[in-house]
């Protein structure tokens, strides 16, 4: 099974950790795995998006165009991204940043206040993670093991709280109610 996913946001959102985290998911499940970050000169505040692959054979090219999956953190990368993703795929918003809507009826759209959230829960700068946790929880695409050990492997063992704050990030979009 081959699974491409595109997130997509403003740098400083952390497009490209999410990006990381699902890649060292992969990579603890043993999947064949392509991380392929892109961002514009500007960085922090420019646009940002990440190509992710996780698959059961060889990838044959890192980019993702059509995407299974897009993550979509602001309204300019919703915009520019919902329409390519395949019919039958899945689109994960951050509600409290996109106020557009997708008209297409071949798609599945999910819906989840994350920047509101994360702030809500003392995890500001949380939101994609809690959006990588609703796509664990409608997707499957990754384990609950596999999530615990790329976030472990990520995050400096130096800053224990880090830890932390990721898990209950994934914990609260995985447990949205969607």
């Amino acid at each position: 099974m081959t699974s491409e996913i595109l997130l997509a946001g403003f740098g400083g959102q952390g497009i490209l950790f999410a990006g990381k985290v699902l890649a060292y998911c992969g990579l603890a499940a043993e999947r064949e795995v392509s991380w392929l970050p892109s961002y514009g000169p500007e960085m922090r505040g420019g646009t940002c998006n990440c190509s992710v692959i996780l698959s059961d054979e060889p990838i044959g090219a890192p980019t993702v165009y059509d995407p299974d999956i897009l993550m979509a953190m602001n309204e300019p990368s919703f915009l520019k991204f919902s329409d390519k993703v395949k019919a039958g795929g899945k689109i994960f918003i951050d509600s409290t940043l996109v106020d557009s809507r997708s008209s297409r009826d071949d798609i599945t759209v999910y819906e989840i206040p994350a920047t509101q959230l994360a702030e809500e829960n003392g995890l500001t700068g949380g939101a994609n993670i809690i959006l990588l946790g609703l796509i664990i929880a409608k997707t499957g695409i990754i384990s609950d093991k596999d999530i615990e050990a790329a976030i472990s492997k990520i995050v400096p063992p130096t800053k224990p709280k880090l830890i932390e704050n990721n898990m209950k990030a994934i914990s609260i979009g995985r447990n949205y109610g969607c």
